[in-house]
């Protein structure tokens, strides 16, 4: 069976400007918000990922008409008559069970397909249904479906998240907005990508405050008052800390246009403890080194804290670190995955339970490796940049769930990395 890997020879060379993307984690929760309101959304600065047309896929379930443009997606909405969406479309990817709150917004009812395992942890949705019960969501499971009713419509409350889950605080924000009266959302997830969402709420008549905060308030609107709206994404901060990281890897001077450095503030000051001169503007970070990477330690914490979809990228910055690092993952406890992979390649690191003694080596050596997730496929090709020899990656469609074009990126910053189909069994 044949299968598409990036191969990349080392060449120690990452340097230039390149553009962010929109970001996936905005976007795909924009695409959702879209189905509140009668008429066609445009959702602009939407990146050209597989994640986008799984989503897009979804919408169509239902009855939307979803067409792109470039980098500009337009919904309509007027068709939209179904609740329900298949597991076949939801299994691929999680972030699907962000229809729930819209659905049950526009509806009052919604079925949706349990979203199951997940690469990087178990993800569960409790604080979805615990926080939309809280409205006046009924729920069941019924053959792999969860069912949504609400037999008295939806209601404002107080909702205190036991955990600021950011998928928890957008399905709740989306059902919120046409409930009747007033809704808070305490410990909610203070994430960029929350603000967008309200931002874009905001336009299309909702009345939404605090969003970015650990407190958002809402005061419920009536469903046909909202309407369709135009609305351009965020940069994605994680696709930028990725290339950021790639800078900080190799040392030459690359800057990132297109993203609020106050969406990365914590990985900022990472590389700058590390060794990095980092500079910003208002939409660009230019990064660059003179001295060797010093060692570190990072935890991973919700925004905002470290974020978990750069800790590979780090701990591949702390494995050719000099001296020893220590990397916490709070978030999800599978994403270790990665080190396994990146000692096939030379790193010297140690996983216990949910910390990583990384030690650094002075050099890491080309070898096959494969994705486990997204963020760890994009981090093990800026490994092979910076290897002797030649590196394979398997597994590649992790990567293309979330950046846009990525190899196109690095080869115009002078990485020698290519696409090609490979005959033979997979890793």
């Amino acid at each position: 069976m044949s299968e598409e890997v990036i191969i990349v020879r080392g060449n120690n060379t990452l340097t230039g400007e390149v553009n962010a993307s929109g970001a996936k984690n905005s976007a795909l929760k924009l695409m959702a918000a879209a189905l509140l309101a009668n008429g066609t959304t445009k959702l602009h600065n939407v990146p050209v990922i597989s994640d986008i047309t799984i989503m897009g896929e979804v919408l169509k379930c239902l009855g939307a008409r979803v067409t792109r443009e470039g980098h500009t997606l337009s919904i309509d909405t007027v068709n939209v008559d179904k609740h329900e969406t298949p597991y076949e479309l939801v299994s691929k990817m999680r972030a699907s069970i962000s229809v729930l709150g819209p659905l049950i917004g526009r509806f009052g009812v919604a079925r949706v397909a349990m979203p199951g395992g997940c690469q990087i942890g178990a993800r569960k949705i409790d604080m979805h249904l615990v926080g939309l019960e809280a409205l006046g969501v009924h729920f069941r499971v019924q053959h792999g479906f969860l069912e949504a009713t609400t037999p008295n419509g939806l209601v404002g409350a107080h909702v205190v998240l036991d955990f600021p889950s950011v998928g928890a605080t957008e399905n709740l924000l989306m059902a919120a907005v046409v409930s009747e009266g007033h809704t808070v959302i305490e410990n909610a997830a203070r994430e960029p990508e929350i603000a967008d969402l309200a931002n874009m709420l905001n336009s299309m008549g909702a009345r939404v405050t605090g969003a970015g905060s650990s407190i958002i308030e809402i005061e419920g609107v009536p469903l046909e008052s909202l309407h369709a709206c135009e609305h351009t994404t965020v940069g994605d901060r994680i696709e930028a800390g990725t290339f950021l990281a790639g800078g900080a890897l190799v040392g030459q001077p690359l800057t990132v246009r297109g993203i609020d450095p106050g969406f990365l503030r914590m990985a900022l000051m990472k590389l700058t403890a590390m060794g990095c001169e980092v500079e910003t503007g208002d939409d660009w970070i230019t990064v660059r080194r003179y001295r060797p990477l010093q060692a570190t330690e990072i935890q991973t914490l919700p925004h905002p804290g470290f974020p978990t979809d750069l800790q590979a990228q780090f701990m591949l910055l702390c494995a050719c670190a000099q001296g020893n690092s220590v990397v916490t993952e709070n978030v999800f406890e599978n994403r270790f995955m990665f080190a396994a992979e990146l000692s096939r390649m030379g790193a010297d690191i140690t996983i216990d339970d949910h910390h990583a003694l990384v030690r650094g080596v002075d050099h890491l050596q080309g070898a096959p490796v494969k994705s486990t997730d997204l963020r760890a496929g994009a981090a093990l090709v800026l490994a092979g940049i910076v290897a002797e020899g030649e590196t394979k990656v398997y597994r590649i469609e992790h990567i293309d769930r979330g950046y846009e074009d990525y190899v196109g990126k690095l080869q115009s910053l002078g990485a020698d990395v290519r696409r090609e189909m490979l005959d033979g069994p997979s890793l």
